[in-house]
């Protein structure tokens, strides 16, 4: 077992797509893909850009209001789970602030 410290791991800001108060933190790379911590600042926007894969947003802290492709925009919090397609136009905004996982693959949705 390993215990980590999520605020001694190496994080930057993003500003690419205009992303406003948006920090990624590398938890690890998965086969194929990757696990990153998240954090928006109050009044934060991850720009609208299309996903580079399959993406799932799992808010931990706060919430957060997601648009897709088809636009529209639905708030989330913890309890819930976004997943964008590969290429799908997507945004995420919150007001209070958010910190969240996003894991990066191939999404296969079914039981263990």
């Amino acid at each position: 077992m390993r215990i980590v410290s999520l605020a001694q791991l190496d994080s930057r800001l993003v500003d690419d797509f205009g992303s406003e108060g948006f920090r990624v933190t590398g938890l690890g790379l998965m086969r194929p893909g990757q696990a990153i911590l998240v954090s928006l600042e109050p009044g934060g926007r991850i720009g609208r850009h299309p996903a580079m894969g399959e993406q799932c947003l799992v808010p931990l802290l706060g919430h957060a209001a997601v648009t897709g492709g088809a636009g529209g925009s639905s708030i989330v919090g913890p309890g819930e789970a976004v997943v964008w397609d590969a290429g799908e136009d997507h945004e995420t905004t919150t007001v209070d602030g958010l910190t969240a996982l996003v894991l990066e693959g191939v999404w296969e949705r079914g039981p263990l």
